[in-house]
Parts: C-alpha cells; structure tokens; sequence
C-alpha cells in the first residue's frame, strides 16, 4: 500500500510544474505577436490540451514547464497565431503536388518537356491534369497549342491548366473523349480559343472547359484520401493550421469527415460548395448544424467573372492588349441575383469571386440588394480576390460590410505584366490593399493555391513590398502595408470572416493551441529578411504536426 501511495504521489509531481500548478502539455519560449490588442506581445506561451493557458513573460511560462512538458525555444525567431488561408482549392492542391509541375516552365519546349516525361510514368489511360503553365513566361506569350503535346501523350487525355485555372490545355485524345469537334459552338460564360483555320487549338477558356471536365473519370475514394493527406502534410510544413476550401464538392467534404473520423486531420476546414448549389448547404446546415471548429460546412462559393491572365475579367473598359474584349460574366447575372439572395435569406454564408472592376462594382451592387431584402443579420459576405476596384467603389467595402478576401502573392506574381493588360490608370487601384485598410474595410488573405504558393510568408512578403516575384520592379508601392497589418489578415481577421473567431485567430488565453514558428522576427527586421523566413514549427490543436529537419 506505502508503494501504491508513493508511485500516485509521484505520478502528481509528475504532472505539476515548478510552481506546483499543473504542468502544461506544451511550452513555446520566443517573441510572441499574439494578435491580441489588449495583450499585443508575450515571451512564452503554455498550452494544455487543445487550448492556450497561459500568455506571459518567459518565468510564469517556465514555471509550468514538467517532466513531461514539450518545450519549444526560437529566441531569435516569432511565434505567431496559426496561419489561415480563406481561400484554398484544397483537392485540386494535393491532386497537383502529385502531378506535372508546368508554373515554372519557361519555354514552350521546356512546357512539353516536362509532359511527356510525366506522361511516361503513366499506365495508357490516365489523365494528365493541374500543371498551372504560364504563357506569360514564355517569349511572346503565345497560347500553347494541342500540337504540341499530342506526339507525346498519344495514350493519355491531357487537360492541364493556366495557374490562374481560368483556361486549359486539353490534347487530342481529350478532346475526342468529350465528343468535341470544331464545329462545336461556344458556351456562355466561356471561349474557345481556335486556330486560323477554324480548328480547336485546344484552349478553352473558363465555361467552355465544361464538356471536358465531364469526362474527366472522378477519383476514388482511396485517391480523395491520398490527396488530402499530401496536402495536410503540405500545409503543417507552411504554418497553415485552418483553410476555406472554396468551390468545394460533397465529396470533397465525406474525405474531410473521414479524416476527422479516423483522427488525421491537421488543419481545420471551412468547406464552401458552388453558390448554384445554396438549396443543398442550406438543407445541410438545417439538419446538422454548421460544424464546428475542426470541420464547418461553411457556406456557397460563386463566380462573377474569369481572371485578368485569361483576358476573362470583367471590365467597365476593353483590356488595353486585347481591345475586342473587356472580359464576361461567367454566370448571368439574374442568376447570380436570384442565388445570392436565396442563400442569404436561407442564413448561408456567400463569398463570390470577382476579378474586373465591372465585376466587383456588380457584386457589390447585389450584396447591398439582397442585405436590404433580407434584413439585417451578422451575414459576413466575401469578395473574393477583389482584385480590380473603381476607386469608388472601394468605400462601400467598409460601409456595406463586405469583407475584401485578398490574395498578396497574386499582386507579385500579376504585377510583372498587369500594365499591358489593364493600363496604367487602372492599376492604380490594383490589389488595392493599403486603400481598402485606410477605408475601414476589414482585409482578410488566403494564396488560391493552387493558382498561387500555399506558402503564407510569400503572401506576407508580397503585401509589406509589393515586388514583383522577378524582382524588376515594386508593383504600386502606394498600395504596401506593414508586417503586422498582413499577420493580421492572415490571422486574426481571417478567423472573423471564416466564424471561427471565438476559437482561433489570437494567441490568447482560452483559445485554441493553433501557432506559428518562425526562424525570423519579421516585425523588427527589415523586410529584405522575409526571403529568409521560415517556419520552424506548426502546432494545431495543442499538438506539434511539424517541426523543420
């Protein structure tokens, strides 16, 4: 009995830290942002279980450190809130770490290269698909041409994407897949793009990729399973630790649930499904409730218009390199109309893309229409990307409530070449994140992986810059913000505009153990140092789901 005694009041120190308190699970000693104004900086963090205990100086934490506590020091680094990006195509991101990588590809040549070497690796049959080529790399940016890529992929169906995912490469074998001939006819809210004569080049430009998409065999379960394992893997490696998948399927959403089920998740997921399909989410809200921390099924995702790179945005004015056109709607508009305020006055979120000026003005105008039909709720609208503003219309962000979604890497990344499509006036209210800031509006960031890097540290660098990824020039430095304004959109404001800010978003007692560590102080140093910054460590949940080699 004396032994039994002995073991359980050791047992007791066991768990207890110095102070005598009950030890914590996990201890991060380093300069900490913590997102929390009443609290703005910390030296140590303690967590136990799921959640955050204790946000301190370095010996209040120290004291709650045990035998069995897991410490992790970075004195010269910054721990911060997990990263959250509100704007990821989750499956298509971890089916594309598995496939051709085409974004750097800086030659038609090098572009079929590198398909056919992944074409070899393929049994006669599968699809070749992602990539996320870009003309613009290539001398005199010509569209690709299904001629090029047929003589190596004569047993595969290819239909590889621009990065902007707004037109796709489909090779001969696809297009016979989906019964497609030249004398097929265009589709509303899309182009098809043909040679001189008439003939399919192969490019098919945002709706018009529709009758390929359909053929396209859907993945198995066990392939589902696959790539969000990869792309989990992926994220914990980055410092995401909560995503929105947009344009999600219900089948996207049974994979994340098995996940769940079988204790694999490592990031938490706001799921949104297509806005056409609002009737569906509201029913499944209705009957199961939103979710909750870990899983939501968040809302519906919709689209206004094509991206600037596809010369398919939507404009008040024809594209200065492209005067024919000033892009399209790739949904009508009555529809658009009808959808946005059923789903609204059904309780369901609605985040929208729009990339043109014209586009943007539009979704504004109908977010106001179906707010005042429906009545005042707490309903958090989104524009997504937001990219192209007329300048007035980037007040009536703030004053209707519209949360600017944004995504930095995309002002780098577009910048390089931007000019040419849009002109110099137009520009000037580009990715316009310091003028939404300055206007109240409440800017919350995501990357679009996979259209851009998942990595959040390049989108933090992009928007405290504003260089351009070939480092030429700086893209309207009027447009910059500092370090802490991008945190913040990267965090604490992301978690608002996802309805996850009673949980995460802050470092901050009570809420959940989901953190950031990083090998840099990005606050102090200066900012020619992100390039150098990485993350050391992710924890989500209380639990440690990377640590760097």
């Amino acid at each position: 009995m004396r032994f039994v005694v002995l073991a359980s009041f050791g047992l007791a120190l066991a768990g207890c830290g110095a102070g005598g308190a009950p030890a914590a699970d996990l201890a991060l000693f380093g300069k900490v942002w913590t997102g929390d104004p009443a609290n703005p900086l910390a030296a140590a963090v303690a967590v136990r279980g799921d959640s955050i205990v204790l946000v301190g100086d370095s010996a209040a934490v120290a004291a709650l450190v045990g035998p069995a506590t897991e410490r992790i020091d970075q004195p010269a680094g910054l721990i911060v809130p997990g990263f959250i990006d509100d704007h990821v195509h989750l499956f298509m991101g971890g089916f594309g770490l598995a496939s051709v990588d085409l974004r750097t590809a800086a030659t038609p040549e090098e572009f079929t290269r590198r398909i056919a070497a992944f074409a070899a690796t393929l049994a006669p049959g599968e699809w070749i698909q992602g990539g996320s080529w870009d003309h613009e790399l290539w001398p005199g940016t010509p569209l690709p041409d299904r001629s090029w890529i047929d003589s190596v992929t004569p047993n595969n169906p290819v239909f590889v994407n621009r990065l902007d995912g707004h037109m796709s490469l489909a090779n001969t074998a696809a297009i016979k897949a989906a019964g497609l001939d030249r004398t097929m006819t265009d589709i509303p809210g899309g182009q098809i793009v043909r040679r001189p004569d008439g003939e399919l080049s192969g490019v098919f430009k945002d709706e018009a990729g529709t009758p390929i998409s359909a053929v396209i065999p859907a993945p198995s379960q066990s392939q589902m399973d696959s790539a969000l394992s990869r792309a989990m893997r992926h994220a914990a490696s980055l410092g995401v630790t909560a995503i929105a998948s947009v344009s999600s399927s219900w089948a996207d959403i049974a994979a994340l649930r098995r996940a769940r089920a079988a204790g694999r998740l490592t990031f938490r997921v706001s799921s949104y499904v297509p806005l056409g399909d609002w009737h569906a989410m509201a029913e499944s809200l209705r009957v199961n409730g939103p979710g909750d921390d870990w899983l939501r099924t968040a809302g519906v995702k919709g689209y206004v218009d094509g991206s600037l790179g596809s010369t398919t945005a939507y404009f008040d004015q024809p594209f200065s390199d492209a005067p024919g056109t000033a892009g399209f709607l790739t949904t009508p508009e009555d529809s658009l109309r009808r959808w946005i305020t059923a789903a609204d006055s059904a309780g369901v979120q609605v985040v929208v893309h729009g990339i043109g000026d014209r586009a943007n003005g539009l979704l504004l105008d109908l977010f106001d229409e179906a707010a005042r039909r429906n009545g005042a709720r707490d309903r958090r609208f989104r524009i997504e990307h937001a990219q192209h503003l007329r300048p007035a219309d980037i007040p009536r962000f703030a004053a209707l409530g519209v949360v600017p979604s944004m995504q930095p890497y995309h002002a780098a990344d577009d910048g390089r070449w931007a000019e040419k499509r849009i002109g110099p006036e137009r520009i000037k209210t580009t990715y316009a994140f310091r003028s939404l800031l300055d206007a109240k509006a409440r800017l919350v960031f995501g990357s679009d992986w996979t259209v851009a890097p998942l990595d959040p540290l390049l989108g933090v660098k992009a928007a405290v810059t504003r260089q351009t990824i070939d480092g030429a020039k700086v893209f309207v430095p009027e447009e910059r913000i500092s370090v802490e304004e991008a945190l913040r959109a990267y965090t604490v404001d992301n978690a608002w505009s996802m309805y996850l800010d009673r949980s995460v978003g802050s470092v901050t007692v009570g809420r959940k153990a989901d953190l950031a560590v990083l090998n840099r102080d990005l606050i102090t140093d200066a900012p020619a140092a992100l390039d150098s910054a990485r993350v050391v460590a992710t924890v989500v949940g209380g639990k440690v789901v990377y640590r760097a080699p």
